[in-house]
């Protein structure tokens, strides 16, 4: 097993729902947390993405000068990105920092902030394109010439002239509870992530797309994120806990309502599994 942690480019809090002991971010304090994520051995972090943080690229080449061993899971975004251009980011990255790049796939699952960013598919049709996305992506980042004529994505010799240091290319990390976003994964990634939903329902995805893998001839690894409270007895966690939401009222309540009516079925199910405990 392998533990990462998480980079907060969002900005960071003591409570749910609420600014009170928030804290302003900075770079000092996100090089804080990546060497204290390099000293105490975590495998790496996640960078997370969207219009709500700062850029995960631009972060992570920052830090990674500052760190040794540890990963960065950082985000490609089909549609926002063409798979040649996001290859050799990747490529660049995965050779200045010496092979420490996991690629976290997002395809997205709010129609609003991706409306902003000029993407205006169907949430299917954001999966197809992922599907052509990631063909064309893992073979130029392997080092081949990719020509590709999809719905999508029309790529004409498409190559990579500086090599990644992993092979054949970094790892794929992706996450999506709908049956066409579980079909890309079994398809093309390394590692299928889940939310931290009940245990039943994990056990039922992750052999959903254990199936899919293996009738591709493939085979995954499988990630959970989670939100760990640690606490010397059960009774003090749960304490813990509920002190972590102590400001969640109405009106948090009903932001939360509003940002979910907005978001697709995919978006919508996240948020459902996120919550979930």
């Amino acid at each position: 097993m392998q533990l990462l942690w998480f980079i907060p480019t969002h900005g960071e809090g003591r409570y749910l729902g609420t600014a009170i002991g928030g804290r302003a971010v900075n770079f000092d304090y996100w090089r804080q947390i990546a060497q204290a994520v390099d000293h105490l051995g975590f495998a790496g972090a996640l960078l997370p993405t969207g219009r709500s943080c700062e850029d995960a690229w631009v972060l992570a080449s920052t830090l990674v000068t500052h760190t040794k061993r540890m990963k960065f899971l950082v985000a490609i975004r089909p549609g926002l990105m063409s798979p040649g251009v996001a290859a050799r980011m990747a490529a660049t990255f995965d050779r200045i920092s010496g092979g420490r790049l996991l690629i976290n796939v997002v395809t997205g699952g709010d129609p609003v902030e991706l409306a902003g960013d000029g993407l205006h598919l169907s949430h299917d049709d954001r999966y197809r394109l992922t599907d052509e996305f990631l063909a064309v992506w893992r073979e130029i980042a392997s080092g081949e010439t990719a020509d590709f004529q999809g719905n999508h994505l029309n790529i004409q010799s498409g190559k990579l002239l500086f090599p990644t240091i992993q092979k054949p290319h970094p790892p794929l990390w992706f996450g999506g509870s709908s049956p066409i976003a579980q079909e890309i994964a079994a398809k093309h990634v390394d590692v299928y992530l889940t939310w931290g939903e009940p245990p039943e329902q994990v056990a039922q995805k992750i052999a959903s797309v254990r199936r899919l893998a293996a009738a591709q001839g493939r085979t995954l690894r499988f990630g959970i994120r989670l939100h760990v409270i640690v606490r010397e007895t059960e009774s003090q966690a749960w304490d813990a806990a509920n002190d972590l939401i102590r400001y969640v009222d109405d009106s948090a309540i009903a932001k939360t309502q509003q940002a979910y009516a907005r978001m697709d079925s995919e978006g919508q199910q996240r948020m459902k599994e996120l919550h979930s405990f």
